[in-house]
């Protein structure tokens, strides 16, 4: 593919299913609108969304054809109208509006100037691509929502994963004390990263054991977070990162005195260049389980399915 021809290589899908539903076309070249940026994307985040709008109906996107993905890097080819922020050739990385912005698993995307932010120099295209959507859903979480500050006590459910490990990173750098749920085999990891406490979730009751927590971050299930109240200390908050369920998690948590609440990640200027902050600092690293090329890509959702990947999942788009 010649990058001055008006087509691109994408990851598109016919039907749902599974991975091998997912196939590489060409498609015509977006084009940016007013207050747009066209971004050639060179790495591509993965997250559960994308294996999870694969597979089945809804929640937000109807039915295929439909080209996924959300977590961008790249360079800047072309600005629409008014663009004042980048010009051709920058260094960017961002979310593109979640949910229906979709289309990052290709060779080009069109999104909001301000769902991105320059790419940090300490980054190449891969780590950078694995941070946007898990770190704007940590950051939104821990700190436009529940304002997490030094000394507080927070847990956070599946902490060697995507979301978790970059949750951990974030909450540690604000002077937190940090509780992970995990795996003993990802144990030390979790220390390495700055976790206070690790628990074993396949044998300790972490219900019974945790308790005066002031913040949960749980994105396991509902059933996980009506437990979790019982950690949290009085006027304690708790963040569900499923958006919808069946179980009012606000009137169960009403009943023991505590909060919580549910949250859907947005493209965030502001928040993406506090990620990118972080991770000038030094404060902030993702870590990458593995890499695939764009045409590999349903090899990448067959191992994300899995459940048992560390950190994030990347494809490279070159």
């Amino acid at each position: 593919m010649n990058d001055n021809d008006a087509t691109m290589r994408a990851l598109s899908q016919d039907i749902l299913g599974g991975p091998e539903v997912l196939t590489e076309v060409t498609l015509p070249r977006p084009q940016p609108g007013p207050g747009e940026i066209l971004v050639r994307v060179r790495a591509a985040g993965l997250n559960p969304t994308d294996w999870s709008h694969r597979a089945q109906p809804g929640p937000f996107l109807d039915e295929p054809p439909f080209v996924l993905g959300w977590d961008v890097s790249g360079e800047v080819a072309a600005v629409g109208i008014g663009v004042t922020l980048f010009a051709p050739g920058d260094e960017v990385f961002g979310m593109l509006p979640y949910p229906f912005g979709h289309g990052a698993h290709a060779e080009y995307a069109v999104g909001p100037t301000r769902a991105f932010a320059r790419k940090p120099a300490a980054l190449d295209h891969i780590q950078a691509a694995a941070i946007p959507l898990a770190g704007l859903t940590a950051w939104q979480a821990l700190v436009d929502t529940a304002g997490v500050r030094a000394g507080q006590r927070v847990l956070i459910h599946a902490a060697a994963g995507g979301v978790g490990h970059l949750a951990v990173q974030i909450a540690t750098a604000r002077g937190a004390y940090v509780v992970g749920t995990a795996g003993a085999a990802n144990h030390d990891f979790l220390r390495d990263l700055g976790v206070d406490e690790v628990i074993d979730y396949r044998t300790t009751d972490f219900a019974e054991h945790v308790r005066d927590i002031d913040v949960v971050l749980d994105s396991i299930d509902d059933k996980n977070s009506v437990r979790s109240l019982r950690t949290l200390r009085p006027g304690g908050l708790l963040i569900s990162l499923r958006a919808r369920g069946r179980i009012d998690l606000a009137a169960e948590a009403e009943k023991l005195g505590v909060r919580a609440v549910r949250m859907l990640v947005e493209d965030d200027y502001a928040g993406m260049n506090a990620l990118a902050h972080l991770v000038d600092t030094g404060r902030l690293r993702p870590t990458i389980a593995d890499s695939f090329p764009l045409a590999e890509a349903a090899k990448a959702h067959a191992l994300g399915e899995t459940g048992r990947t560390v950190g994030k999942l990347v494809l490279a788009v070159p």
